[in-house]
């Protein structure tokens, strides 16, 4: 089950959300808030969600501020933007701040319900508002420390290719490729192949 808050100053909108979520097998929507403030001191009294739908422009503390202090003091809990505002600057700032996804709420219901499951079971909802908000973010990591190999692998692990099929395309062992899958792991401290793709996205080695 995946835990929701609604953060939105918009009432109608956000009980019509929390009753559309509501009857989505698999989703409950436990905090419903008017802003930053209120999630806080809902916070405070509740379980935290796992995942924070968040409005940006809101009385009091906005989109903006909670997603910092939700970053600082709860950075356990996953945020995907949920506005109307699809201005550049505020895309970056908010990819910049923590935001895992950026929707607009004119969407269809099947691409916020695609957006959550995502976010929560990924960790990034990427469409085209995300992508260009991390493509223009200047992340500061060091890829002058990969190797040419290493860089090579890199952008064949952004493909659907497996281990083995990349092996073949760069024309070395399976064990090698372990290798430089372990290697950059380690230099670009990540877990997986999908943080590998991040690092690809945010620095330019791909485009999506």
């Amino acid at each position: 089950m995946i835990r929701i808050a609604l953060v939105d100053d918009h009432v109608v909108l956000r009980k019509s959300l929390s009753v559309m979520l509501g009857n989505i097998p698999g989703l409950e929507v436990v905090l419903e808030a008017d802003n930053g403030l209120h999630l806080i001191e809902q916070l405070q009294k509740n379980a935290e969600p796992d995942l924070v739908l968040l409005d940006i422009t809101m009385p009091g503390m906005d989109g903006t501020e909670t997603a910092r202090w939700l970053k600082q003091e709860c950075p356990g809990i996953k945020i995907l933007v949920v506005t109307m505002l699809r201005s550049d600057p505020v895309i970056l700032q908010m990819v910049k701040i923590g935001a895992r996804g950026y929707i607009l709420k004119d969407c269809e219901p099947a691409e916020l319900q695609d957006a959550i499951t995502s976010v929560y079971e990924n960790g990034y909802y990427y469409n085209e508002l995300f992508t260009r908000g991390m493509r223009t973010s200047n992340i500061s990591e060091d890829s002058t420390a990969l190797s040419t190999q290493e860089i090579s692998f890199l952008r064949w692990a952004c493909t659907d290719l497996t281990h083995k099929e990349i092996a073949v395309e760069m024309q070395v062992s399976p064990r090698t490729i372990d290798g430089y899958r372990d290697s950059l792991f380690r230099k670009l401290n990540v877990t997986s192949r999908v943080g590998i793709v991040i690092y690809a996205i945010r620095n330019g080695f791909i485009e999506v």
